[in-house]
C-alpha cells in the first residue's frame, strides 16, 4: 500500500469501528449505496485504511469487482447534473456541495436547458445518468465533457462512469479527513 500523509486521517478511524458504526459514518460515500462500505469493511480494515486514500482504494476495489448490475445501480443512484433534484433541493449534502462548488447552482436558463437536453440524450444513449467528479471543473468544462462523452460506446462510458464515481468517493473521503483535522 502506498505511503500517505500521516496528518490526513479519517475520524472516527475506520479500522476501529464495528460494521454498523462504519456504515453509519462511511456508508454514504457512494451515493445511496451503503453496500460498498459493507463490502469494504467485510474485506478487512487495518490501520492503513484510516487514511482517506487507502480507504478510497479499498472501497473502489469493491465497486470494480461488483457485478455489472451492481455497478449500473450505483451509477443510477447519482443525480442528474443541474437537474430537477438539484433545483428542488433534493440532493444529498455531498452532491449539493459538489454541484454548487462547480457553479451548477448558478446556471443561466440557457445553460439549464442545455444540461436538461444533455441529461436526456445521455440517459437515452446509456440508460444511466452522466457522472463526473466536478471538483476543479466549472459548468462550461462539464458541458464540454458531457458532449464529448456522448460519443463513447456503452462499455467505455460505463467504465468511465465507474472511474468517476471512485474519484468522487476519494474526494469525499479526503474532504471528511480535512474536516476532522480542522475540527480537532
Amino acid at each position: 500500500m502506498p505511503s500517505h500523509d500521516a496528518t490526513l486521517c479519517l475520524f472516527p478511524c475506520p479500522s476501529t469501528l464495528s460494521l454498523d458504526a462504519f456504515i453509519a459514518h462511511y456508508g454514504d460515500i457512494y451515493e445511496h449505496s451503503p453496500w460498498v462500505a459493507r463490502a469494504a469493511w467485510e474485506s478487512g480494515l487495518t490501520s492503513a485504511h484510516d487514511h482517506p486514500d487507502a480507504l478510497a482504494e479499498l472501497m473502489g476495489l469493491q465497486l470494480q469487482q461488483a457485478s455489472s448490475d451492481q455497478q449500473i445501480r450505483v451509477i443510477q443512484a447519482h443525480p442528474d447534473l443541474a437537474g430537477k433534484a438539484a433545483l428542488a433541493g433534493e440532493l444529498t449534502q455531498d452532491s449539493s456541495r459538489e454541484q454548487a462548488g462547480a457553479g451548477l447552482d448558478q446556471c443561466s436558463p440557457e445553460e439549464l436547458a442545455r444540461f436538461e437536453a444533455l441529461n436526456a440524450a445521455y440517459k437515452k444513449a446509456f440508460g444511466f445518468p452522466f457522472v463526473i467528479a466536478v471538483q476543479g471543473l466549472d459548468r462550461h468544462a462539464i458541458l464540454q465533457a458531457f458532449a464529448e462523452r456522448l460519443e463513447n460506446d456503452a462499455a467505455t462510458e460505463r467504465e468511465t462512469a465507474i472511474q468517476q464515481i471512485i474519484r468522487i468517493a476519494r474526494l469525499r473521503l479526503r474532504a471528511r479527513a480535512e474536516d476532522s483535522v480542522s475540527a480537532r
